[in-house]
């Protein structure tokens, strides 16, 4: 089946990002003007649901339909209150340091939060600057009086972008983007998680090679099928078989690509009554819906 993408909206110019389905509707985020977009599937009426995000980025939910959010300006974790007018710190800091500018994240059934950890200086203040000394992904684990401990979980990432968990929360996935390294491939990574939240090495299941002559843009954000299948925004308008999304199987195989007509596209989710619908972002501001074959899988709704 070929994906047809459909423009829900003109393009907002500068980054969208992030879209999670609530079952009812589809928020995503709008980074250079900090708000956070609903997206009404009943009336097609798209208007803002929070502003004042502080460059807010990746977006998930966890069991219960708690938002949590990657607010990279803030430089931290946050949880949106139901109505989105308050938040909460989940995290800001890792081994005493401050975080960088959290990119992407997933809850598993536990929880936890993981989160990438990049450095991304375009979202924050320039006088801003970097305290660690390392662009990683961190755990955040609920304690029971309501805080969180933060966690560095990988040692060997340069520049973590998209995360997932998989269904059977066995395996982490993460999209090592390598993007100011053109020495180094961008990967599609799986670490196997360990009883104690620790990762075991990882196997990688997909490169799209090196960046040196600006062919390659690896994956930036994802989700899952029903099936664990990965489905993953990557590819640009530069070089390489373009922006496409692409369909992995857990062990890595390419089992379908779809083409997007946007240069760059940036995350996508899967909604909808039957959660055949996907909707994905693009660094242009672009907020497309196409209607396809699989069955989107996520802990909530």
């Amino acid at each position: 089946m070929s994906w047809q993408f459909q423009l829900l909206s003109r393009p907002y110019g500068g980054v969208t990002e992030g879209p999670v389905w609530d079952g009812d509707a589809v928020y995503f985020t709008h980074i250079p003007t900090s708000r956070i977009m609903r997206y009404d599937i009943h009336t097609g009426e798209i208007s803002p649901w929070r502003a004042t995000t502080n460059h807010t980025n990746g977006l998930a939910y966890d069991t219960q339909g708690r938002l949590y959010g990657c607010c990279s300006g803030g430089r931290s974790i946050v949880r949106f209150d139901p109505d989105g007018r308050r938040t909460s710190v989940v995290a800001e800091r890792v081994e005493g340091k401050r975080l960088n500018t959290p990119n992407d994240l997933a809850i598993d059934r536990r929880g936890r939060v993981w989160f990438t950890n990049p450095w991304n200086s375009g979202n924050i203040d320039p006088s801003e600057r970097e305290e660690l000394d390392n662009r990683s992904v961190v755990r955040a684990d609920p304690q029971p009086d309501g805080s969180y401990t933060t966690t560095r979980v990988t040692f060997d990432t340069t520049m973590p972008n998209g995360v997932l968990v998989s269904p059977d929360q066995q395996t982490l996935y993460v999209a090592e983007s390598n993007s100011e390294r053109l020495d180094l491939d961008r990967e599609l990574r799986a670490y196997p998680i360990n009883d104690d939240g620790s990762l075991a090495p990882y196997t990688v299941l997909h490169t799209f090679g090196k960046d040196g002559a600006k062919v390659h843009r690896g994956i930036d954000g994802m989700c899952l099928d029903t099936q664990g299948n990965i489905v993953a925004c990557a590819g640009w308008e530069l070089g390489g078989p373009g922006p496409m999304i692409y369909v992995f199987s857990p062990a890595g195989r390419v089992i379908e690509t779809h083409p997007v007509p946007a240069n760059r596209p940036t995350n996508c989710c899967f909604g909808g009554p039957g959660l055949t619908t996907l909707y994905v972002t693009t660094t242009q501001g672009h907020f497309f819906r196409a209607e396809t074959d699989r069955v989107g899988w996520a802990i909530y709704p």
